[in-house]
């Protein structure tokens, strides 16, 4: 079956991007609703960050759960549970309630939703075929670029209507993605067994390192824009020119391996990152900024896609949500830890710590060849 005449596919896809919506409008929503309902916009930052701690904390926890009931009926309850919390939040902030009473009404939702997306990723292996999985996995790379964009633009469109309209408006979106969260499926459904199986932790670790990778040199990238910027000498409105040339080489980097729709060998996209990361570290000039940045982004969907077709071939049926959930809260770990460098290092420095990543990433692979490239089940 074509992946584009897969109608699951796309509903998954609408779904997990409705899902994603939420998060990528709370950071500026927050900033708004705090800042109407008790002057701080440092209070909505402090939000955004025991929102992402709640996620963290409770990924695995709620993957391990969705396992258990199943992801599909999980999914819709659990997104149903963080549309409640978002609906009581806004609810309770318009009513001018104290700042540690919405610092706490933000762990539930955060705690519940952390989950989420390794529960969306478990459906897509019963969703798509074997050989449509690549394809799949970077089409939804270049649509996930959309809504990161997208979300602020939305947030700052709502606002005009009134402070707790994001908020409201994140709730809606939570509620719309449980009615399309997938109950068909093509591929074959995992078979409920009554014995727990292993997570094979060690052949796991290159890819989840290889994802954290991503999150580290990109976190690296994209916070450290503006001083890397200023090293050169131009102004601050030029950051917008280095930001829409990683987004269109990251859409043109999956684009290309969804056109070729095989898995690949992630030893070349690390080397990409490796030498971009090198080149925006050294202080090249533009070319090296702009060519450093674009040979980043060109390898960054290819990677998360090979790594997210690796981990689902080594994660047990029954456990994939669990598994995800862990490899997301991964991923967010390195961005942190980017951002936290580009903070207390010179920014010369910080891209190097990516660049390490991957040199570790890669070396793991090297020593486990027969990883590297895939195996015949998952390549077309």
């Amino acid at each position: 079956m074509s992946l584009l005449r897969n109608s699951g596919y796309w509903r998954w896809s609408l779904g997990v991007q409705l899902n994603r919506l939420p998060a990528t409008m709370a950071p500026l929503a927050f900033t708004v609703l705090t800042t109407a309902a008790t002057g701080s916009y440092r209070l909505g930052g402090v939000m955004m960050a025991v929102f992402v701690a709640a996620e963290m904390v409770g990924a695995v926890p709620t993957g391990r759960l969705l396992d258990r009931v199943g992801p599909a009926r999980g999914l819709a309850a659990m997104l149903s549970l963080v549309a409640a919390g978002l609906f009581l939040l806004a609810a309770v902030a318009s009513a001018g309630a104290p700042d540690l009473v919405l610092l706490a009404l933000a762990i539930p939702p955060g705690l519940v939703a952390g989950g989420l997306n390794g529960g969306f990723r478990s459906l897509l292996a019963v969703t798509v075929t074997d050989e449509e999985l690549p394809r799949a996995v970077s089409v939804d790379a270049m649509i996930l670029e959309g809504v990161i964009v997208g979300g602020p633009l939305l947030v700052a469109l709502l606002a005009t209507s009134g402070p707790a309209v994001p908020v409201l408006a994140m709730a809606v979106v939570a509620l719309l993605a449980a009615l399309l969260v997938p109950r068909r499926t093509v591929a074959h459904a995992p078979q409920r067994t009554v014995e727990r199986q292993r997570i094979p932790v060690a052949a796991c670790v290159p890819w989840l390192f290889g994802l954290f990778s991503v999150g580290l040199l990109l976190s690296t990238v994209e916070v450290g824009l503006l001083p890397l910027v200023q090293r050169l000498g131009a102004p601050d409105s030029t950051t917008a020119l280095v930001i829409v040339v990683l987004c269109a080489a990251s859409i043109a980097g999956s684009a290309l391996y969804a056109a070729r729709g095989k898995v690949g060998d992630p030893r070349l996209f690390l080397a990409g990152f490796v030498v971009g990361g090198i080149a925006v570290s050294a202080g090249l000039g533009w070319a090296g900024l702009l060519g450093g940045v674009a040979l980043i982004g060109l390898c960054t969907g290819p990677m998360m896609a090979v790594s997210s077709v690796n981990l689902q071939r080594l994660l047990p049926e029954q456990r994939r949500s669990e598994g995800f959930s862990l490899a997301f809260t991964v991923q967010a770990s390195g961005f942190g830890l980017g951002s936290l460098a580009i903070g207390v290092l010179p920014v010369r420095l910080a891209p190097l710590f990516g660049v390490l990543a991957a040199l570790v990433t890669c070396a793991m692979l090297v020593a486990r060849p027969g990883q590297a490239i895939g195996t015949p089940s998952v390549t077309s």
